[in-house]
């Protein structure tokens, strides 16, 4: 195996462990609450991950055992790939650049407005077709009772750092003036606020605010903070990604430059 095989095959491990971290990030998004209840919108990243891991295998044989042919298909795939992930980077940071959140007086946590996210992600997600599956799928999952269990007095509630989903799904908006029971009962005030979530709000455990449009907005706030967390492994992973696909060009080149001397060479001595 010459030099430039050598390089080639040690930066396609660089490349396999940046894998890594990109399925981890994928595995962390698909495991949120909110995401399970998207099917769609959780597999992207676990399985470009997966493919940058199985192409960096690739190209680490073709290096190791010179198999020109292989590493000529494994720089085309990588191309492929980095870009493809570059695309789903400034994708992911468009979509969810608008913030939904404002500040409640005397609430540690935030309350979320539909409208003030991006429309990509209210057409695609909180619409009526996709929302009466999520909101079933919400329901039936832990998010709202984990609350019941974790907080009991209302102080306690008010100071804690909820989610975004459970602040939109699992209780009713402050303005709507309901009195505290527990994080997912509330009594109702004898003048509610106009708001149309105020008169959704159930303290039926399976309605809740499930059918508000603040609990579409806490999901959404749920998928932008989440995502801009991967987004940071993601750069960073496509900066070294495109950092060693331009080496190992370069090596590539200087591969085919020896296999083309040492035939010349070769061919001199006889």
């Amino acid at each position: 195996m010459g030099v430039s095989n050598n390089i080639t095959a040690f930066l396609n491990m660089i490349a396999l462990l940046c894998s890594i971290p990109i399925i981890a990030a994928g595995l962390w998004l698909a495991s949120k609450p909110g995401n399970e209840c998207i099917r769609y919108f959780r597999w992207p990243i676990l399985i470009l991950g997966s493919l940058i891991l199985l192409v960096s295998l690739a190209g680490f044989v073709g290096a190791y055992w010179n198999k020109q042919g292989l590493l000529a298909i494994y720089l085309f795939c990588m191309a492929l790939l980095i870009c493809l992930l570059l695309v789903v980077l400034v994708f992911a940071f468009v979509v969810t650049r608008p913030d939904g959140s404002y500040s409640v007086p005397g609430r540690a946590y935030k309350e979320y407005r539909l409208a003030d996210f991006s429309s990509w992600l209210r057409n695609h997600i909180t619409d009526s077709g996709h929302w009466i599956k999520i909101r079933t799928c919400l329901a039936d999952s832990d998010v709202c009772t984990k609350l019941n269990q974790e907080y009991t007095a209302a102080d306690q509630f008010f100071a804690s750092l909820i989610s975004p989903l459970q602040s939109g799904c699992c209780k009713p908006p402050t303005a709507c003036g309901y009195s505290y029971v527990n994080p997912t009962l509330w009594t109702n005030p004898a003048n509610p606020n106009a708001d149309t979530d105020c008169y959704l709000w159930s303290n039926d455990q399976t309605q809740l605010c499930y059918k508000c449009n603040s609990c579409k907005a806490g999901l959404l706030g749920n998928i932008r903070n989440e995502w801009r967390k991967v987004n940071v492994i993601l750069i960073v992973a496509v900066v070294v990604l495109i950092f060693v696909y331009i080496i190992a060009c370069s090596a590539f080149r200087n591969a085919q430059t020896e296999d083309l001397f040492r035939r010349y060479k070769r061919d001199w001595v006889r």
